[in-house]
């Protein structure tokens, strides 16, 4: 090599090498090459790629060897697609090929040895035309996957490029699947689910009431949400509506909107007095689990305890209208909450399924659990409900449902009559330390939402605390905004953010 050469890096020496060739086209592939062969000779290099040769002493024979084929134009090696090292070992000619050569055939009528070679030093031969692969291997079978016979001097069989290129097996078995899991009584529910069940929750003759009215509110101002998912209008497949305990601040108005993907609705209403009425049932109810139950750091520590000031409210008409496998949103909720849903008209399905999270999906699959509705039955989704698992009122295709007939008519005078309409009331507590005023915005200035990173569960973060789950304040602009959205993406932090007091916050008042 030339000391000036030496000291020049390889872009410079590429440049130097092309402008020697005067025009001649070479592929920047070939150029690395002879630099190579040339120890980086910069003039070696360009008689070699010229197939001038070279009198420089240092030239070794092996590199005038490659002057007799350094004019053929290369072709890509399948060698270092598969990232795999060449192999030293040659296959012998036959005769035909020998003489193929000798008659100086275009390169395309010899057979393409396509080195793949792994620790076994395999080599693949890949005919281009069937009189090619007749002369190559004449005794080859047409079945593809053939193994060949070793070739003499190698002591390996060939293979076909269809084994070698064929995804490799998986390194752990996949895990068989769980089969879906009918939970048939209350203490089922507890046992398997972060759920309890309750039958009979209200009086027979105000959950009809309360049925009706709805049911009435439903057929005249309920609507069917819209929204954009991945650049397409949607529709939600169910009708559906808001209401509020008492008439707060102006502020909880904007709550109403972003509840259901921000869709724009009018200011909600106060709850009609049969859905107060049946609140207090289900808040006696709620608060009497609580207290049983071991409670998470990260519940709201106030002393009101949980009081429901809002429901969301839906209405599935037959078996054809559902909803798919979701998490509720947490915005308005914080982390950890409690969510009463009563069920009213006719029984419908409710299925969880826990969400594994990635350090555990190698080890253990996710149960889908199925638990049944009837009338005024009310399930309670616990802390960690909304965390750990998804929930949803599957649409099964060509089944029938069983009609539901109320116990009390609507008046004395009104015959009792069948109905094919579930209505599910979802009483919610919104906690006064996520506000409307306390929820970020993002850059579309619209109020971000808030989601538990369920797969991420068990990471512990320190932007979200010493907790087991992680926050993440997202953008959600595009549900309306034809689609359009910032992207823009927050860990949420309970301190920095001024939220509290938690059940943690109380405990460790007390112990202070």
């Amino acid at each position: 090599m030339a000391e000036d050469d030496a000291q020049l890096d390889t872009d410079t020496l590429l440049a130097m090498l092309q402008s020697l060739l005067a025009g001649l086209e070479v592929s920047q592939d070939e150029l690395l090459e002879a630099l190579l062969d040339s120890d980086g000779d910069v003039e070696v290099a360009a008689a070699l790629l010229k197939g001038e040769g070279s009198s420089t002493p240092s030239k070794t024979k092996a590199n005038r060897a490659k002057d007799a084929t350094r004019k053929r134009k290369r072709t890509a090696s399948l060698t270092n697609w598969l990232q795999k090292p060449p192999s030293t070992q040659k296959l012998p000619r036959n005769k035909e090929s020998t003489a193929g050569a000798s008659q100086s055939k275009p390169p395309s009528k010899k057979p393409k040895v396509v080195d793949v070679s792994d620790s076994e030093n395999d080599a693949i031969v890949q005919p281009e035309s069937k009189e090619a692969a007749v002369r190559a291997a004449p005794d080859a079978s047409p079945t593809p996957n053939r193994v060949h016979p070793s070739t003499p001097g190698s002591s390996k069989p060939l293979r076909m490029i269809t084994d070698v290129l064929r995804p490799p097996e998986p390194s752990k078995p996949a895990l068989p699947k769980l089969p879906p899991l009918t939970l048939g009584t209350a203490a089922l529910v507890a046992q398997h689910t972060p759920c309890t069940l309750h039958s009979s929750i209200l009086p027979p003759e105000l959950a009809c009431r309360l049925f009706y009215k709805l049911l009435d509110e439903a057929n005249t101002r309920w609507k069917r949400v819209k929204w954009f998912l991945v650049d397409k209008l949607v529709e939600s497949p169910h009708l559906t509506s808001f209401y509020m305990r008492e008439q707060r601040s102006s502020e909880w108005d904007e709550s109403a909107q972003y509840w259901y993907n921000g869709t724009v609705t009018e200011n909600p209403p106060v709850f009609p007095a049969e859905l107060e009425e049946a609140c207090g049932y289900v808040e006696s109810v709620v608060n009497a689990e609580l207290a049983k139950r071991k409670r998470h750091d990260m519940e709201w520590g106030g002393s009101s305890g949980w009081k429901a000031n809002v429901a969301a409210a839906n209405c599935y008409k037959g078996a054809k209208e559902g909803v798919g496998f979701h998490a509720d949103q947490l915005t308005y909720l914080g982390p950890y909450p409690t969510i009463a849903s009563l069920s009213l008209g006719t029984e419908r399905l409710f299925r969880l399924r826990e969400t594994i999270p990635k350090e555990e999906q190698d080890s253990r699959s996710a149960r889908t659990f199925n638990v049944s509705l009837p009338h005024n039955s009310l399930i309670i989704m616990h802390a960690g409900c909304q965390e750990h698992y998804k929930h949803t009122i599957p649409i099964i295709p060509g089944t029938g449902i069983d009609a539901f007939k109320p116990t009390f008519p609507r008046d004395p005078s009104t015959p009792l009559t069948s109905y094919n309409e579930r209505i599910n009331v979802t009483f919610r507590f919104y906690r006064p330390d996520f506000a409307p005023s306390m929820t970020p915005r993002c850059k579309c200035n619209v109020p971000m939402t808030l989601r538990a990173q369920q797969k991420a569960r068990g990471r512990l973060s320190v932007e979200s605390g010493n907790a087991e789950m992680r926050y993440l304040w997202q953008c959600n602009a595009g549900a309306q905004n034809d689609g359009k959205a910032c992207g823009m993406t927050k860990v949420m932090d309970m301190k920095m953010e001024g939220r509290g007091p938690t059940l943690g916050d109380v405990r460790e008042g007390a112990e202070a």
